[in-house]
């Protein structure tokens, strides 16, 4: 699969302000641990390979244990995720797959609220958010994973 386009390149005050957001969501209270597992998630959820493997990386980096980053695709199932980061997991699946079911149903909000605060909740949208926009482009462009 090749490249069909370098947004960066065209682009690049757009790619500059992606950056501050993620930035300011990494330097936030949310845990580094939650925002790789919602990224990693919702990467999976829209297939974008370049995503996945980017993300995989950087939680194999941050010293996150190979379990934890192959469960990712199953955390329902598994055993090794906090029930923050679960919460956190079920509300980036419903807000990923928006077109698939309901608005993010009340039960979700209502576990996610239950383990973040209102200001914790609202990095978690953003980051969910910046990470579908992110998947979005690689997915268009296809950026390839590994480069």
């Amino acid at each position: 699969m090749t490249q069909r386009i370098n947004i960066a390149r065209h682009i690049p005050e757009i790619y500059h302000h992606f950056l501050a957001v993620e930035k300011i969501l990494h330097d936030s209270e949310l845990p580094t641990a939650t925002i790789e597992l919602v990224k990693l998630r919702a990467s999976q959820i829209n297939g974008c390979g370049y995503c996945v493997d980017m993300h995989s990386r950087d939680m194999k980096k941050a010293g996150e244990s190979d379990e934890r980053v192959w469960m990712v695709a199953v955390w329902r199932e598994a055993t090794v995720f906090t029930p923050a980061e679960r919460a956190a997991l079920a509300l980036t699946e419903e807000a990923t797959r928006l077109p698939d079911r309901e608005a993010v149903p009340d039960a979700v909000w209502q576990q996610a609220s239950e383990h973040y605060s209102e200001k914790q909740l609202a990095l978690l949208i953003a980051a969910v958010a910046m990470i579908n926009a992110w998947n979005r482009i690689g997915v268009t462009a296809r950026l390839t994973p590994g480069a």
